[in-house]
């Protein structure tokens, strides 16, 4: 699994779009105005934030460790950082992308979301 890859599925997605409002090498997917997915690097390997209920996430970072992280820079209780070095199965990564996309649509009030369909 790679940034490619996630971008191209993320933004297959209803109401999605890429955009780069903190730096032009940090790619963030969208869903309305709320972000679902931020694309960065930890260490020598690409990474991603996703979003994540908060008992799921720790269970992921338990499962998953060195490779599932606490959200950098983000709310450690509801962001993971995925490190993208072949240890979480590409499946897995998806539904977390999945996870995140439904957590943040459903955050959106009901006039964005109708405006986004």
């Amino acid at each position: 699994m790679n940034h490619s890859q996630l971008i191209e599925r993320g933004l297959a997605k209803k109401g999605a779009s890429l955009r780069y409002p903190f730096d032009p090498e940090l790619p963030v997917l969208f869903v309305g105005n709320k972000m679902f997915a931020l694309l960065g690097r930890t260490g020598e390997h690409e990474s991603v934030n996703l979003k994540a209920d908060p008992e799921e996430a720790w269970l992921l970072r338990r499962q998953y460790e060195g490779s599932v992280l606490p959200g950098y820079h983000m709310n450690k209780r509801h962001w993971n950082t995925v490190v993208l070095d072949g240890k979480v199965p590409g499946e897995e990564v998806l539904e977390m992308l999945e996870q995140s996309y439904q957590l943040t649509w459903r955050k959106l009030t009901r006039l964005e979301r109708e405006q986004l369909e």
